[in-house]
Formats: structure tokens, C-alpha cells, sequence
């Protein structure tokens, strides 16, 4: 599969901002059935500075100053990605997920691709019992790691409902849990506290799912939105397999890959700092295209 993607961030203030710092991790991953064909960002207004830096997840962050007055600020990311992707089946025989869990301690290295990172709490996913407790009930004695997951996944679809005002990024896990109500970023983060809390690696991820209009209608232009799912380490023979909490699937050829961390705060597609005053009103606008 080749996509191309464009993905534009907008923001609007209120009143002038006189000078503005942001952090950018818009351009798609190479590596793990995804590579990268071409990226390219139009800032406006123009950056006075443009800086690149791979971060510690491998993530290509790009550190921007912008010192011209302004009331609009807009970020327009392009991409170009192949996506070869071959997921295992549901019910694909894996290691009982309790020796998974061992080999993860024992990992030598300290790396951003080694298990041992993503098995504790993260600022984002603090390790709570009750949601333990939840993910315990996929995970019986001696199950299959893919198995439990698989389980995992198909219940937090099941028993939360996708609700797009429900939370904010600030909605504390303990809350989201509760009410059972959230969008894909609270899913993604509940199913990861509940693996942490089993002692299973288990990693967050950004990125784009390529969305199919119903029969005879047309596909809207920019109703794609960022996507965010699960990444878990399923031991050295399978690696890490992605989980959709939001829909129920084992990612594939349709999920893009934007950027991996720890939870939602290492993965952010844009943030910063402005110096203003009043309100901003934020606009996302995605749009994924199948090429070939």
C-alpha cells in the first residue's frame, strides 16, 4: 500500500501572538513494514529557526521559533508511505504471556526498540488496580499472549463507548476508566495501563488509519483525524504486534505510523509555547489517500 497524506494543523488567536516555540512530530516512521517515500512541512508565518532531532524513541522532532507577530498560525504536513505490514491472526498460536513477561525483565538493553521501557508507569499511565484487575480477565494462567490481547482489545471495544466530548488530553486514566466514555487516546491508554499492570511492555502510538466511505458515498476531504492504538511486545520471536483498542483490529496495512512513546505526552504532533493572551481556537484537518 502507498499513501499520501497531508495533515494540516491550524491555530487562530484571539488576539496577537507576538512569539511562538513548538515541537513537530509529523513526519511518518521507517521501519516495521513502513517506509518513508517523502515529507515535507510549509510553515506560515515563516519560522525564523527550523531545527531537527531524533529523540530517544527515534522520533524526527523538528524545534520551530516563529518571532513575527501573528493571529493565525498554520502547519501543512505532507507524506509519502509505503506500508507493507503483515499482522498475525487472531487466534495465531504465541508464548504464554507469563514468560513474556519474564523475558521483558531480563532484557540487556536499554534502548528505545528493548521491552524494559515500556513496562512501567508513564506520566500519561499511572498502574492502577482496578484497571490491572480489568486487563487480568484476558489473561488467564498459561494463556497466549496474542490470545490475552486479542481478548483485551475486543473488550475495551465493547464495554467503552466512543465519545469525542467526553474527555479533553488533560482527562485522568482513573476518570476515563470509570465513566467508560473517551476517544481512541484514552483506549489506547487504558489497555496499556491495564498490560503495564500485568508487567507487559507495552507502547503507544500516533498515527493515520486510512477510513472507507459507506457504499455510494463520496469520501469527505479532511474528515480523517489522527489515530492512536497500542503497541505490545509479544516476545523475541514476534516482536512488537499493534492493537486497536478503538475498533477491535490487529494493525495492518490501513494504520500509519507516526510516531512511538511511552504514552500520548512523548507523541504529540504539535506543541509548544506561545506568548499571547485570550482564547485559540485549534483545527485539525487529515486526509489519507490510497495511491496504489
Amino acid at each position: 500500500m502507498i499513501y499520501d497524506i497531508r495533515h494540516v494543523t491550524t491555530y487562530s488567536y484571539e488576539s496577537p501572538v507576538s512569539f511562538a516555540r513548538c515541537s513537530l512530530r509529523l513526519e511518518p516512521r521507517s521501519g516495521d513494514g513502513q517506509q518513508l517515500i517523502s515529507h515535507a512541512v510549509e510553515i506560515r508565518p515563516r519560522p525564523a529557526d527550523r531545527a531537527m532531532r531524533r529523540d530517544f524513541f527515534g522520533t524526527l522532532t523538528e524545534s520551530i521559533l516563529i518571532e513575527t507577530p501573528h493571529r493565525n498560525l498554520r502547519i501543512d504536513s505532507r507524506s509519502r508511505v509505503s506500508v507493507f505490514r503483515p499482522a498475525p491472526g487472531r487466534a495465531a498460536p504465541s508464548p504464554e504471556w507469563e514468560s513474556v513477561r519474564d523475558a521483558a525483565f531480563e532484557a540487556k538493553s536499554l534502548g528505545p526498540a528493548s521491552p524494559i521501557g515500556y513496562v512501567f508507569a508513564s506520566p500519561l499511565v499511572p498502574v492502577q488496580a482496578p484497571v490491572s484487575a480489568y486487563a487480568a480477565a484476558s489473561f488467564p494462567k498459561a494463556a497466549g499472549i496474542l490470545a490475552g490481547a486479542v481478548d483485551l482489545m475486543h473488550r475495551i471495544r465493547t464495554d467503552f463507548k466512543y465519545d469525542p466530548k467526553a474527555t479533553v488530553i488533560s482527562t485522568p486514566l482513573e476518570e476515563v476508566f470509570e465513566k467508560r466514555h473517551g476517544v481512541c487516546q484514552d483506549f489506547a491508554h487504558v489497555m496499556i495501563a491495564g498490560l503495564r499492570g500485568l508487567g507487559l511492555p507495552a507502547a503507544y502510538v500516533s498515527g493515520y488509519l486510512r477510513t472507507i466511505p459507506p457504499p455510494g458515498k463520496p469520501r469527505l476531504q479532511g474528515a480523517d483525524a489522527t489515530h492512536a492504538w497500542v503497541s505490545l511486545w509479544c516476545g523475541e520471536a514476534q516482536g512488537w504486534v499493534g492493537f486497536d483498542p478503538t475498533n477491535d483490529l490487529i494493525v495492518e496495512n490501513d494504520h500509519i505510523v507516526l510516531a512511538v512513546g511511552r504514552d500520548f505526552s512523548d507523541v504529540s504532533p504539535v506543541d509548544g509555547i506561545i506568548v499571547g493572551s485570550r482564547k485559540q481556537r485549534l483545527g485539525v484537518a487529515v486526509d489519507v489517500l490510497l495511491v496504489e
